[in-house]
């Protein structure tokens, strides 16, 4: 029997899981690193396993056997079919697993399973749609490093670039600059080794010093308003005429919705609940699937 519903928001900077009863009821939640499939299967139910651990601490309860629950996952990566494959045939022992991409749990948290369009923006970005006959589409969500504009990890690699041609004197020294600089080690040498190791999820923590100096420089602020232009151009292919409902998604939308184009504000509603609240939505659907299916036969 069903005790307790997990749902998964697996990004490349972070987990985040929400905990509840099969009615509903929600009980606690739970954060760890990244899990986002591009980091390993391994690391991503490692990553899964401790936030669930977490959020049933601070619900005060004992974790029961996974056979006793089921688990919704929207995660990063899912659409390396490859990756999607592996990480479902090493399921630890969930009842259920109910997997897909987190666009499609953000869509179904930030309008609760109705039509609407979403455009998530964390450590990459991606748009998604719903339309009212229950058919969708995805816009950009292509992966880093071809991908993902207006991503933290977009963002943080145009910074990133920005500084090396200050130190090499191709464009003027600034404070910016020396800020991103010294984040990448400090001097040359440093960078080099520090640009052999980073990851989306590196390139994505220097995004927030591209917003703290960006209301003093302009390569900064710059470099958010392009963000902010290509967030609209998502927002546009997904809803040509602008009928539905848009919400802006991810631990960058807040921060970037002042370098927002102003026709695209206009369109913008509030999310109505997050990616780990559309993971639950999504195994709940799951689970309603199979009592039904079960009935028919």
């Amino acid at each position: 029997m069903i005790e307790y519903l997990i749902g998964v928001d697996g990004g490349g900077s972070g987990t985040r899981v929400r905990l509840a009863r099969p009615d509903g009821q929600e009980l606690a939640q739970g954060q760890s690193g990244p899990s986002g499939l591009a980091h390993g299967i391994a690391k991503a139910w490692a990553a899964v396993a401790h936030a669930v651990a977490l959020a049933f601490h601070q619900a005060g309860l004992a974790p029961p056997p996974l056979q006793q629950m089921a688990i919704g996952l929207g995660m990063a990566g899912v659409h390396n079919k490859e990756w999607a494959a592996s990480f479902i045939e090493h399921n630890p022992g969930y009842a259920q697993l109910a997997l897909e991409s987190d666009a499609l749990t953000t869509l179904l948290g930030a309008h609760g399973g109705q039509a609407g369009a979403i455009v998530a923006i964390g450590t990459g970005s991606v748009g998604e749609v719903l339309h009212a006959d229950g058919s969708r589409r995805e816009v950009g969500g292509w992966g880093f490093p071809s991908g993902d504009e207006a991503g933290g990890a977009w963002i943080g690699m145009r910074a990133v670039n920005h500084a090396q041609q200050a130190v090499d004197g191709r464009v003027p020294a600034s404070a910016f600059s020396s800020a991103i600089v010294n984040a990448c080690g400090g001097h040359r040498d440093a960078m080099q080794a520090w640009l052999a190791a980073a990851n989306q999820t590196t390139y994505a923590q220097l995004a927030r010093l591209v917003l703290e100096y960006a209301s003093a420089d302009t390569v900064a602020h710059g470099l958010l308003t392009q963000a902010g232009r290509q967030v609209a151009l998502i927002a546009s292919a997904l809803d040509p005429q602008a009928t539905l409902p848009l919400a802006l998604c991810g631990g960058l939308a807040a921060p970037l919705r002042a370098y927002l184009p102003a026709a695209l504000l206009h369109r913008v509603v509030p999310a109505q609940g997050d990616s780990a609240a559309g993971a639950l939505l999504l195994v709940r659907q799951r689970l309603s699937c199979c009592i039904l299916n079960g009935a028919n036969r």
